[in-house]
């Protein structure tokens, strides 16, 4: 089997430290904020995944190619022009969720957002359980 030689790994950098090192300040905050949220949604605890990844969650994956590796079930990265959201792995169509969740922009397993005030933060959390319950039914979600 091939293992991936993914860029983006569990790190031993702590979480605290790099929250509290995000700026401008209105980010850092909006980051404490969704590293909050993502505990109590999730029960997991927050790992670094490279240097600016927050994890809620992994899971190991193998593809039909052979190809193998592992990745954050769910988290987000505090960018400075906007916070990129981790839905993983990107199968589901959460249209439905998305359509009252406010401002934002996707990618395939990304959720894109200016700044929180845009958004309901209940509507995210829904989102946040509905991709785990779907990562679930293709890869066993492991606690970090």
């Amino acid at each position: 089997m091939a293992s991936s030689d993914n860029k983006t790994r569990i790190t031993d950098q702590p979480v605290a430290e790099f929250l509290a090192a995000v700026s401008p300040d209105r980010r850092r905050e909006e980051a404490q904020a969704l590293d909050q949220l993502f505990r109590e949604v999730t029960g997991f605890q927050p790992r670094m995944w490279g240097p600016s990844m927050v994890g809620y969650g992994q899971y190991h994956y193998r593809y039909a190619t052979g190809r193998e590796g592992d990745a954050l079930a769910t988290g987000f990265s505090p960018r400075k022009a906007r916070l990129s959201i981790y839905i993983m792995p990107g199968y589901a169509d959460f249209g439905d969720i998305l359509a009252r969740l406010g401002k934002h922009s996707t990618g395939v397993s990304c959720l894109y957002v200016n700044k929180l005030a845009d958004i309901d933060l209940d509507v995210l959390a829904e989102l946040i359980r509905a991709g785990l319950r779907d990562l679930a039914t293709h890869w066993p979600v492991q606690p970090t």
